[in-house]
């Protein structure tokens, strides 16, 4: 087998979408001749915990793990709802922030670059160097964010001469938040700098959609594939329907990505419709922004909304079965078009339909198109958004909302891994 060393900081028990992607590459990696071992860190600041995700580990696997030095952990004493919105790139607009949160900000962008785990560069690279010689490793592989990781990869494939494959599971530079860390134009140009260091010295890139493909296309010559997230085939999940008309949204649903055009339908439709008011339950499963449950509240719409709160990832999935429909928010701009959620994989695998909503130009509209999985809105399109929502209760409410039957199989875990083994094997 082909020896892969992959350098990841979300792993079980860390919650969230980051963890998936890698933890499922592993799960399937043996299978196609390639035998992973993982490194990551061993005392980690996981915003989301996730203990459940452990047993998905598969058995046997090698993973290294080497303690690292976060300030988040120093910052945590000043204020740990900041620090935990900042770490998982959770960033209130200007007007909004506090003198502490912009202080936070300026020091995270200016003085902890490319991102706060710098400080396990060096470390890990000094452990992984006697490990990687002593045990015939024939492939770097490097996951980001955080992009410090990136850097251990450039290091180690310097003094190795290792083929490295650096994997973006999201942009670097033009990702919404960068903006927001108040960077100094010369923190700006470093990392620009760095960012494009990586893309050039990298033997391959992986990204999850085609937009980021393209941007990336126009600074490197670098080969770059796009593997887009999926789901497992064999995480089946029994569940029944609910009886009411559930509109279910799974993960964090923060302010930037308020829908209001969605809040705003489903009050008119309670008005014209005299039973609506009665079927609706709108369930936002994660945290949710206390602006976005005002805003629910105030078109009167308190008494339809559940708050499940953080749930584990099996549960998440029972949930997503059993909604009538499912919601896919994202923030309407521009930077945001290249971001494909995870849950979208999962939504699609359930077959309930999905009611997106985001920027124009999503890579998301794509997918749902040719898996015919459901339906997309820009923030322009209330009135198609209303009308399409009307036509699934009016299902709802005689033969039942039938599920989904398009073709699913290219983003299925399995078929995945199967293409990142060619990219491997190709070394």
């Amino acid at each position: 087998m082909k020896k892969a060393l992959i350098i990841c900081y979300y792993w079980p028990p860390a919650g969230g979408p980051g963890v998936q992607r890698w933890l499922k590459f592993v799960k399937y990696l043996r299978e196609f001749n390639i035998e992973p071992i993982v490194y990551v860190p061993e005392n980690p600041h996981y915003p989301i915990v996730d203990s459940s995700l452990i047993e998905e580990i598969p058995e046997g696997i090698t993973i290294l793990k080497k303690p690292i030095y976060e300030p988040y952990a120093l910052a945590d004493l000043f204020s740990k709802t900041q620090t935990q919105q900042i770490s998982s790139g959770i960033i209130k607009d200007n007007s909004k922030q506090s003198i502490l949160q912009r202080l936070f900000l300026f020091i995270r962008g200016n003085l902890f670059i490319p991102d706060a785990r710098k400080w396990w560069i060096k470390p890990s690279v000094n452990y992984l160097l006697p490990y990687i010689k002593s045990n015939g490793i024939d492939l770097l592989i490097t996951t980001g964010p955080p992009h410090s990781l990136h850097l251990i990869g450039q290091q180690l494939k310097k003094k190795t001469g290792l083929p490295w494959i650096a994997d973006f599971r999201d942009p670097w530079t033009t990702i919404g938040y960068h903006k927001k860390l108040k960077l100094t134009k010369r923190s700006s140009e470093k990392h620009k700098k760095l960012e494009l260091e990586v893309l050039s010295s990298a033997d391959h890139i992986l990204v999850t959609s085609k937009t980021t493909k393209k941007d990336f296309k126009k600074i490197t010559n670098t080969p770059i594939s796009c593997i887009t997230n999926g789901f497992d085939a064999n995480k089946k999940s029994e569940s029944v329907l609910d009886k009411k008309f559930t509109l279910a949204h799974i993960g964090s649903l923060l302010e930037d990505r308020n829908p209001k055009i969605l809040w705003q339908s489903l009050k008119e439709i309670s008005d014209e419709l005299p039973d609506f008011i009665k079927d609706l339950n709108i369930e936002l499963t994660g945290k949710v922004s206390a602006s976005i449950i005002s805003d629910i509240e105030s078109y009167n719409l308190k008494n339809n909304l559940s708050l499940p709160g953080y749930v584990t990832h099996n549960e998440a999935i029972q949930r997503q079965n059993s909604a009538q429909l499912l919601l896919l928010i994202e923030i309407d701009s521009y930077d945001t078009q290249a971001i494909i959620p995870g849950k979208l994989f999962e939504y699609m695998a359930s077959g309930r339909p999905i009611i997106g909503i985001g920027p124009r130009e999503s890579d998301v509209i794509e997918i749902l198109k040719t898996t015919q999985s459901g339906n997309y809105f820009t923030y322009t399109e209330k009135e198609k958004l209303k009308n399409t929502i009307i036509e699934y209760y009016r299902a709802f409410k005689s033969s039942g909302i039938s599920n989904t039957t398009g073709d699913l199989t290219v983003f299925t875990r399995k078929e995945l891994t199967r293409q990142l083994s060619e990219i491997i094997h190709q070394f």
